[in-house]
Order: structure tokens, then sequence, then C-alpha cells
């Protein structure tokens, strides 16, 4: 009877596998709403648990950093808890070397805070009477437009102060929670090969070990090339005779960790301090200038061989995901964001149905792009 069905309706026992296949898959309009409630419900919880999320990923971070530190000790015969510890030591001895150098230098600028402010208000004043002879903008109209400025920040100032406010909070929390991450290693990697299938296993060993790698040469690198661009500030500021060269090149340097938009706040902090100390405008386009060729050296020179990521991401995701970032969890916010979307990236690039969002995180142009866009004529 069967036979006879499927010879009177011309159906195939190929063909009636995929009708019912077909029926599997839901339409578009069904799977887009639910794709865009369930991106809206993860981002939701990442900024509801914002306190505990934000230092429990810098301690991942740091865990996968320290891991071969820790390994190294270990395999040297050293107690399981004791190697740990020594890990953790010495990466608080390192953090707090540069937090006493930063002091020191902070103590030195702190003396010349009444000079400063002094100056500072001077040339406020004067902007302020350029801005009516020039414009005719009152003072009270001036008053108004920057109290609608800071009104407009202050949302994202807001966040970013109680996220550094939450980090020296949770500060406690993240070295426990790489002492937990580095202790129950095996534990959570038996948990991840567990939940999928045997046959993924290599699939899921090659995903782990890309991430480790990338996450491991990101960092070490954004450290080399920190220390590189600290030293170029410094001594571009020291012969140009800015004062206090050494910490606004060390501050410019932290501050181009953020992707982007950390390099424009750190020409602007020496620009200003120049018009503050000094009478020309000779020496802030110096600054500019110089900060402009080690910035151009850093994106075409010192990223391309120090920090030799595995995973490369893009020009306009990396701005994108920086900024969405900053808007979700400030500074912290910014700094996790490329080193999330490389995670993401690799994950996507070994599973089949999400290889093209891969490569539209990646930089790597298509060999062989569409020719021909579809048009009315085609379609008729």
């Amino acid at each position: 009877m069967s036979q006879i069905f499927k010879a009177n309706t011309g159906t195939s026992d190929n063909e009636s596998h995929k009708g019912l296949a077909n029926r599997d898959v839901y339409p578009f309009y069904i799977k887009a709403p639910l794709i865009i409630i369930g991106l809206y419900l993860f981002v939701l919880i990442l900024s509801l648990l914002q306190d505990v999320a934000i230092p429990f990923a810098f301690a991942g971070l740091l865990a996968i950093l320290l891991n071969p530190v820790y390994t190294f000790l270990e395999r040297k015969n050293i107690n399981k808890i004791l190697a740990i510890t020594l890990t953790i030591l010495l990466a608080i001895l390192v953090v707090v070397a540069i937090m006493l150098f930063l002091s020191s230098q902070i103590a030195q600028f702190g003396q010349m805070l009444p000079q400063m402010e002094q100056k500072f208000l001077t040339m406020l004043h004067d902007f302020q009477s350029w801005l009516t002879s020039q414009f005719g903008l009152s003072s009270q109209k001036q008053i108004s437009m920057a109290k609608d400025a800071l009104n407009g920040s202050k949302a994202f100032v807001g966040k970013t102060l109680n996220t550094l406010v939450g980090m020296l909070t949770f500060m406690v929390l993240i070295p426990l929670y790489v002492f937990l991450l580095l202790f129950y290693k095996p534990l959570i990697l038996n948990f991840v090969f567990e939940v999928f299938e045997e046959d993924n296993s290599g699939q899921v060993a090659e995903i782990l070990q890309e991430t480790k790698g990338a996450v491991q040469s990101y960092i070490v690198g954004l450290m080399i090339e920190t220390s590189i661009i600290a030293v170029l500030n410094s001594a571009a500021l020291l012969i140009l005779g800015v004062q206090y060269a050494v910490l606004l090149g060390v501050i410019g340097a932290i501050l181009n960790l953020i992707p982007y938009i950390g390099g424009i706040i750190a020409i602007g902090l020496p620009v200003l301090m120049s018009l503050i100390t000094g009478d020309n405008l000779t020496t802030p386009l110096l600054i500019v200038g110089a900060y402009t060729l080690i910035q151009f050296a850093d994106n075409n020179i010192i990223v391309p061989r120090v920090v030799s990521s595995k995973v490369s991401v893009n020009a306009l995701i990396s701005i994108l995901v920086v900024l969405l970032g900053g808007n979700l969890w400030g500074v912290s916010g910014m700094f996790l964001s490329i080193p999330f979307v490389a995670v993401l990236k690799i994950i996507f690039d070994r599973i089949d149905g999400l290889k093209p969002w891969g490569k539209l995180l990646g930089d790597k142009m298509p060999q062989h792009s569409p020719s021909k866009v579809v048009s009315k004529e085609e379609v008729d």
C-alpha cells in the first residue's frame, strides 16, 4: 500500500524524508524574534550580575595567563596548593611594583596641583571670553551648554566609576577566583568534555587549546606592547620638555589598552598638561605629531609583530564591541570585549552553521566576492 501511495502521489523515500526535515525547520519570522529575545536576556543578565561577572571574567583571563607558571611549578614536584599560591603571589608582586611606581609619580604630580589649578582657571576664563567675543555666547549660555554635556555623559561616567569601585571592592575576590579556577581546572575541563558527545572530543580539545593560546598570546602581547608604548611616550614627552613625562607616558600606554578610544584620551592628557604649564601652542602641536607617529607605529609595526594573537578581529567589529562593552560594563567592558569576541570567533570557526559569523568577525578578506547584485530586472 505504501508503494502504491508513493506511486500515485509521485513521491519517493528521499523526497518524503526531505519534506519531514523541512517541517522541522522553523521559518525565519519565528527564529529571528527568538534569537533577539535570547540575546536581550543574555545581555540583561550580564548587566544585572556585573558585580559578580566582572571580577570573575578578569579572574578567568588571569587564570589562563598564569596557567603556564602554575604548570611549571607543578612539574617541579611542588605541592598543588603551594604552586598555585606561589603563582598568585608572583602576580601580586608584579602589580604592587607597578602601583608603587605610579604612586611615586602621582605624589610628585600632587605638589603642582595648586599652580596648575590657577593656570587652568585662567585659561578657562580666557576661553569663555573668546567664545563671547567670537560667537556672542553669554556666560550663562556657556554654563548651560556645559551642564547639558555633563548630563549627557553622566550615565557612562557613573557606570565607569561604579565599575572601578566594584573592581576595588572585589579585588580580594579576584585572587580567590584565580586560586579556585586553577585548583579545579581538571574538574572544569572534565565537565566541558562530558557535556559534548565523545565523537566531538577532538574538536572540543582543539577549541580549548586554541582558546587558551589565543588568550595567552593576546594578554602577553598587550603587556609587551604597553611597555614599549610607555617607553616611547615617555621619551617623546621628555624630549619635548613636558612635565611629569614618565607619569603621562605610562598612563597613556595603559589607556592604549582600550582599543581606538584610549589612544585619543592618551593624546589629550599631555596636550592639556602642556597647555596648563606652558605659554605657547608649539609644544601641544608637537605632542600631537609625536603621539600620532607612535600610534601609527603601534598599529602597523608593534601590534602585528608583538601582540601576535592567533585570532584577528577586524576594525569594524572591534570598535562596535568596545563601545558595546563600555555601555554594558564601563571601562572593564571595553577591555574584556576583544578577548570575548576572539573566543567567540574560535568557536564559530569550528561549527559549520556558525562559520559565516566567524568570517564576519575576522579580518581576512574573501578572495572571490559576489560580483552581481540581484536587481529588479533580473527578478522580472
